[in-house]
């Protein structure tokens, strides 16, 4: 808030114009800082269910293999179909275990950040019209209003 307010304090008496935009350049490099760790949530709750997907296929790879071999003995031995369906579901259950609290706190950071520029804009206007340039010369002419009889 502190950096968006010294936007426009840099640009203190001159037009509204040129404060609002003070304030939207400074605005806009502090939000791009307070969403620079919302990419990383928003990667691992992406990239999380699909390494686990990929460990599933592997898991059903080795398991389409077993049931292969030569002599297709292993239909009798369910040991050996379990490890690779086994390994499948791990995979699946690592990929989600990550994904779904990464999400959760994507959605959490995410409504944070923006319920706080919602508030930064919000103050950073009554800013701009405290100090703009047509605030302050209105503050400065004399009242043009006749006096009131008593």
């Amino acid at each position: 808030m502190a950096k968006v307010f010294a936007g426009a304090v840099r640009k203190w008496g001159r037009p509204a114009v040129e404060v609002e935009q003070g304030v939207i350049d400074a605005g806009e490099r502090a939000t791009n800082g307070l969403r620079r760790y919302l990419r990383v949530f928003y990667a691992v709750a992406t990239v999380g269910p699909l390494l686990g997907l990929m460990g599933t296929v592997l898991g059903m790879i080795q398991t389409f293999n077993v049931i292969a071999s030569p002599g297709a003995a292993a239909l009798g031995r369910t040991e050996l179909l379990a490890g690779g369906i086994a390994k499948a579901l791990l995979n699946t259950a690592g990929g989600l275990t990550v994904a779904i609290p990464a999400s959760l706190l994507y959605a959490y950071f995410g409504s944070r950040v923006d319920r706080l520029i919602i508030e930064i804009d919000r103050l950073a206007q009554e800013v701009v019209n405290v100090i703009s340039a047509e605030e302050l010369r209105d503050r400065k002419a004399p009242s043009t209003r006749p006096a009131r009889a008593a």
